[in-house]
């Protein structure tokens, strides 16, 4: 059937258009997407609720958006595949239907458990490659009036369109993804890394490495961004028994929840669309030796219950599996957030911070350890002078100076790339000071301002406090100046601004909503 010898009118047509054109422009938010298209497909026809539900693997169907008087109600409730919607799914073709409950397919469940009664209805496939993937429902068209063939009509194009939409949403975000798990692949090679230290803090950490390493304890590494907490796992696991075996990593935070699920615990064909064959996860991967979660702060609240299970039971199923799976595994965990006040606030799971707390190691930052400075500019010089083909011999005594002096909230990350930056930059023998590009004010001249300054905040928090003069008061008043002021230096760009303050982005968002900064 054509569009010419349909009545559809100019105005449909423009949306119809509307609707192609936003498809086209953007594809990263499927869910709004898909409820616009829904909406407008309800102001087309003139109808009171609409849904779009997805087929499962084994012939249900789930609803991905349900418009309408009791549609979040419906949203949760599983559609059998004896029912309006299985038929459309299982024959690929549409229907009209002006009497449901007169019809054999109908299945009342949705609005038995809703109260909301569907006279009314037409059904559509969602078509991917010809093949239904999903149907589209329209119910109750408004003033008791029935669905006619143009209404049908609009409703195939309309569905042709939400097919496009989620096809290019799901290649876009499966890219993301892969992309993902590749960066993820690349940053925990299996290559360890140079560990370099002559700190007695570090000295003292790594002794105490010797004795845990011994056992199978769960260990939680915790300390600033960029303080080398991977350095100190690898540590761990190359002076335990496990050392022959595997030494797995996993970023939680470079993973959406989904994959981040099938990359721990594998999955089995069909489990979900791509999943085109068996996979092991890292579980299994790392079976005999360690596994590393870094940034276990970031991980979903389901996969934590899933975790908890492996670090109590031992075992655990592949996504889309009833299959148990038996593995032998030491957990070392790391992260920059305080667990505890987020076990607090009901974002992390106080059943496993414990069960992860066992053996806890602290690692201080580098402005806390400047005996450690030296040696590791001198080993990044080393490496970085070869990889920028300048032959660097060394720093000279101001550059020195200067590396010492310096705050280093960014800790080692920071040092190595601000000894990058002056090997591609500088010239040699040596390394100058300018050629670092970090800021280090002079220090008599900074102390006059450190005291004058300080006195001139305590008096503006004295004077903003409104008698309350507690400590925990003054903290969260110096707390709210010092973030906006780093906000400020950064124009308010988070991610620079946790890089400075030493703190994750999502940390950075959570304080300007407890600080009320705006």
């Amino acid at each position: 059937m054509s569009v010419m010898s349909s009545s559809i009118d100019l105005a449909k047509l423009k949306t119809l258009i509307e609707i192609n054109a936003r498809i086209n422009s953007s594809y990263s938010d499927v869910d709004t997407l898909l409820v616009y298209i829904l909406e407008s497909a309800m102001c087309l026809v003139e109808c009171e609720s609409s849904s779009l539900l997805l087929v499962k693997e084994d012939g249900t169907l789930r609803f991905v958006v349900a418009l309408g008087p009791k549609g979040a109600e419906a949203q949760n409730i599983p559609v059998d595949k004896s029912s309006i919607a299985g038929w459309v799914a299982a024959n690929n073709k549409s229907l009209i239907i002006n009497n449901v409950s007169s019809d054999p397919r109908f299945n009342n469940t949705v609005q038995r458990k809703t109260g909301y009664v569907t006279r009314k209805m037409i059904a559509i496939p969602m078509r991917v490659k010809g093949q239904c993937i999903g149907v589209i429902e329209l119910i109750n068209k408004t003033g008791s009036r029935d669905f006619n063939n143009d209404d049908l009509m609009i409703l195939e194009l309309l569905s042709s369109l939400a097919a496009i939409a989620y096809s290019n949403a799901y290649s876009y975000r499966s890219a993301q993804d892969k992309i993902s798990v590749l960066q993820n692949t690349i940053d925990s090679g299996s290559e360890y890394h140079s560990f370099v230290a002559k700190s007695p803090a570090i000295l003292d950490l790594l002794r105490v490495i010797d004795e845990v390493a011994k056992t199978n304890s769960s260990v939680l590494i915790t300390g600033e961004s960029g303080v080398g907490k991977e350095l100190f796992a690898e540590q761990l696991h190359l002076k335990s028994p496990r050392v022959g075996k595997p030494f797995v990593r996993v970023n939680c935070a470079a993973l959406s929840a989904p994959l981040l699920e099938s990359e721990l615990f594998g999955h089995v064909k069909g489990a979900f669309t791509d999943a085109v064959s068996d996979r092991e996860g890292r579980f299994e991967a790392a079976n005999g030796g360690t596994l590393f979660l870094d940034e276990i702060g970031e991980l979903p609240l389901d996969l934590q219950a899933k975790l908890l299970r492996v670090l109590q039971e031992h075992s655990f199923e592949r996504v889309g599996s009833n299959t148990t799976i038996n593995v032998d595994v030491r957990i070392v965990a790391a992260t920059n957030r305080d667990l505890e006040k987020m076990v607090a606030e009901g974002a992390f799971r106080g059943d496993l911070f414990y069960r992860l707390n066992v053996l806890p190691l602290h690692i201080p930052p580098l402005r806390e350890r400047k005996e450690d400075i030296e040696p590791l500019s001198s080993f990044f010089l080393k490496r970085l002078s070869g990889e920028t083909k300048k032959n660097f011999t060394g720093f000279s005594s101001a550059a020195m100076r200067m590396l010492y002096d310096y705050y280093w909230p960014g800790n080692i990350r920071e040092l190595e790339n601000s000894i990058e930056r002056a090997c591609v930059l500088g010239n040699p023998p040596v390394i100058q000071a300018e050629d670092l590009h970090i800021s280090v004010p002079d220090n008599t001249s900074a102390s006059r301002r450190e005291d004058t300054s300080f006195d001139s905040m305590a008096d503006d928090i004295v004077t903003a406090s409104d008698g309350d003069r507690t400590l925990k008061t003054a903290l969260t008043k110096f707390k709210t100046a010092y973030v906006k002021r780093i906000l400020n230096e950064t124009s308010w760009n988070q991610t620079e601004a946790g890089r400075i303050l030493g703190i994750q982005r999502t940390y950075v968002s959570r304080l300007l909503n407890e600080l009320h900064i705006r």
